[in-house]
């Protein structure tokens, strides 16, 4: 794992992907299959792992906290930077915060949490959780509610919060007149687009934001990573047609839904089984588990002939 201090630079350097956790079927953590996914991103050339939503870290027990850090790092190159999420609530933020401030870690992302919030309190909040951690937060931004933008800025500005994931969804993520406020008050280099793929390229292209979270990319970690240097290159017809392979699996993550089509993808592909999700939540009903498979093996075989023929432009890699 990536011990160093963090940089902002490394937001844009890489895609920061979004992985599943994989458990045994008593839903203990499965160190193995975990490491077998963790080397398939990295062969491809991602250094950034955000283990949040996908990794259904909402209903984790903070007693097993500790051991799923201990694991993480563990189970990632030294190059990888690994960021574990918190919350979302304050009293298990304030839990975690004490374990994280034991370890090597940098950051931490807060989860998001819906109501019962007021924008002075988060910012009390994400402060002392910061310090009790002693290191900056990363906020997971899903709700205009959650914090007023000027608190937001005075957050990042005070170096509370290093980076915001920006997950706010719009109809059309080109009429977006919050992000343009936000980015009013917080340097576009501390965002990431945080909704996978489908506005990935608007945000980058139109708002100018660092890069962009995946989910689909834990399985195709070449192409996400071509994906990447597509945009930043200004290589649109390259862009498009990498950005078209991914809408698939995306889709039926939108209408079915985020984490648990990602979590069964992921088995279906065979790369590595995932086993049951935590509690409360379930695997994506039976019905949906042919085109899951479908869509998932479709990408995984696109991502293979990808890093095919990305390997043989660069023989040495």
């Amino acid at each position: 794992m990536n011990e160093s201090p963090f940089n902002d630079s490394e937001l844009a350097a890489s895609v920061m992907a979004v992985p599943p956790l994989a458990r045994r079927t008593d839903h203990t953590l499965d160190p193995d299959r975990n490491a077998a996914l963790v080397r398939h991103i990295e062969a491809g050339g991602v250094r950034t792992l955000l283990y949040g939503g996908n990794a259904n870290l909402y209903h984790v027990a903070v007693s097993e906290y500790g051991d799923l850090l201990d694991m993480l790092s563990g189970v990632t190159g030294p190059g990888t930077r690994v960021i574990p999420a918190i919350g979302p609530d304050y009293g298990k933020m304030l839990d975690q915060a004490r374990i994280l401030a034991q370890t090597r870690y940098r950051t931490a992302m807060v989860l998001p949490l819906a109501g019962l919030t007021t924008s002075e309190g988060v910012e009390a909040g994400l402060t002392r959780i910061a310090d009790a951690a002693g290191m900056p937060l990363t906020l997971y931004l899903k709700s205009e509610d959650y914090v007023e933008v000027e608190t937001l800025a005075r957050l990042v500005e005070r170096g509370t919060l290093l980076a915001v994931k920006y997950a706010i969804v719009r109809k059309n993520p080109s009429d977006d007149r919050y992000l343009r406020r936000l980015l009013e008050h917080v340097p576009a280099g501390k965002i990431v687009s945080g909704m996978g793929e489908r506005p990935a390229l608007v945000h980058m292209r139109e708002f100018g934001l660092a890069a962009w979270t995946t989910g689909s990319g834990c399985i195709a970690p070449h192409m996400v990573t071509g994906l990447l240097r597509a945009v930043k290159s200004g290589d649109s017809d390259a862009a498009q047609r990498l950005y078209d392979a991914f809408l698939p699996l995306e889709t039926l993550r939108d209408d079915i839904s985020l984490i648990r089509v990602l979590h069964d993808a992921l088995t279906f592909s065979q790369l590595a089984d995932m086993g049951p999700l935590l509690p409360l939540l379930s695997s994506t009903p039976s019905e949906h588990h042919a085109k899951i498979a479908e869509a998932a093996r479709t990408l995984l075989a696109l991502e293979r002939d990808y890093a095919r023929g990305a390997q043989s432009l660069n023989p040495s890699t």
